[in-house]
């Protein structure tokens, strides 16, 4: 017959046996840890440059200026001088209207005026002769007095026919229309032949395209920094860069409006840039991503725009140290320039960031750097 024994244990036993389990399956991961090949990462150093410190929006080209020209008299169309589309200059012939009614009121008004002057002049002689014999009391001086009065009347009617001849010759000048400014014509909205109404009917429009301007808009929250770096008086305009989507070659012009207020439904304040547009690369109603530059911001420290991670206490970064671990590193992160982005504080230029293989990372890991480029160097 088989006896069994229990073993009756007390609870600091229990205790004992706890913490020794514990200590073993600490020794087996640890070892286990240590047996673990190196992560491969890929990395990249801190490097301390002097950076543009800028703002970027979304803008839209619009012409330097726009004319829609009409016409100011009425007529019919007898000739077009410009095709769709077409480059013109200030002051090329455009249009021309059927010139002969006006033409003929011309000839009338001059005829009216000669006839009117004549009289004029004949009533001018009459009033020089009866002051003088009103003098020698041949004739009353109430018959002096109305043959003066009608001299001043033909001389006031020989005014308004010379305007009547001024405003007959603006008329058939009209008649002709020429570009206000140069710049490239739109389409032509009326034909030789077609009947025009005094500035009713819309011929065509004009846009200057250079130079030209980007208007844009940026938050109320920058507008300090904006207005602190605009200065006053001769202080040069801030430089303004307009980029077309897909094209890396930016088109270059200066701030020259900032609006008196703040758009107070979008948060925002309208800014314009004025370009040179020598290669009319900008074309009006055009979307652009603009760059507005404030200053330079000298001895910054930048990473890698993907060397920066984020977890539930912020921002923070794996720098390799000289033994080959990792450290996690808490940093305070500023603006992001073309892909990097400014460490206001955590790291020095100089270290060694992990920019790829960051998923398999904790504090303390060792690891295999598969590409090491090393400081890029300084460009104070």
């Amino acid at each position: 017959m088989k006896r069994i024994f229990a073993i009756k244990l007390k609870p600091f036993h229990i205790i004992i046996l706890l913490l020794a389990t514990l200590a073993v399956a600490a020794c087996s991961s640890g070892n286990a840890r240590n047996a673990m090949p190196p992560a491969p990462v890929t990395v990249s150093a801190a490097v301390e440059k002097t950076i543009p410190v800028q703002i970027n929006a979304i803008g839209i080209v619009e012409a330097f200026q726009t004319i829609s020209f009409k016409t100011k008299i009425t007529g019919q169309i007898t000739r077009v001088h410009f095709k769709e589309g077409q480059d013109v200059k200030k002051g090329d012939l455009l249009l021309e209207l059927d010139k002969r009614p006006y033409v003929a009121a011309l000839r009338q008004a001059e005829a009216n005026l000669a006839r009117d002057e004549a009289q004029a002049k004949n009533a001018e002689k009459n009033a020089e002769r009866y002051a003088v014999l009103v003098q020698k009391g041949y004739v009353a001086r109430e018959q002096q007095e109305q043959i003066h009065t009608n001299w001043l009347a033909l001389d006031a009617t020989v005014k308004a026919d010379k305007a009547a001849v001024d405003n007959a010759r603006v008329q058939v000048q009209y008649c002709s229309i020429s570009a206000p400014i140069s710049g490239r014509l739109g389409a032509l909205k009326v034909h030789e032949g077609n009947e025009v109404k005094s500035s009713e009917t819309e011929v065509a429009v004009i846009n200057q395209l250079q130079p030209i301007n980007v208007v844009f808009s940026i938050p109320e929250k920058e507008l300090p920094d904006l207005k602190k770096h605009m200065g006053r008086g001769a202080a040069p305009r801030l430089a303004v860069d307009a980029f077309i989507p897909g094209d890396n070659i930016p088109e270059k012009g200066n701030l020259v409006f900032m609006d008196n207020a703040v758009n107070p439904a979008t948060g925002t304040i309208t800014l314009k840039g004025a370009f040179a547009n020598a290669g009319r690369r900008l074309w009006p109603g055009q979307f652009v991503n603009v760059v507005l530059t404030l200053t330079t911001q000298p001895h910054a420290v930048l990473v890698p725009s993907q060397a920066v991670e984020t977890g539930q206490e912020g921002k923070y970064v794996f720098v390799v140290k000289p033994d080959f671990t990792v450290e996690l590193k808490a940093v305070e992160t500023g603006r992001t320039v073309r892909g990097e982005t400014v460490i206001v504080k955590g790291i020095a230029a100089g270290e060694q960031v992990v920019t790829d293989g960051q998923m398999r990372l904790t504090q303390g890991t060792k690891v295999a750097v598969k590409e090491s480029p090393g400081p890029a160097g300084n460009t104070k």
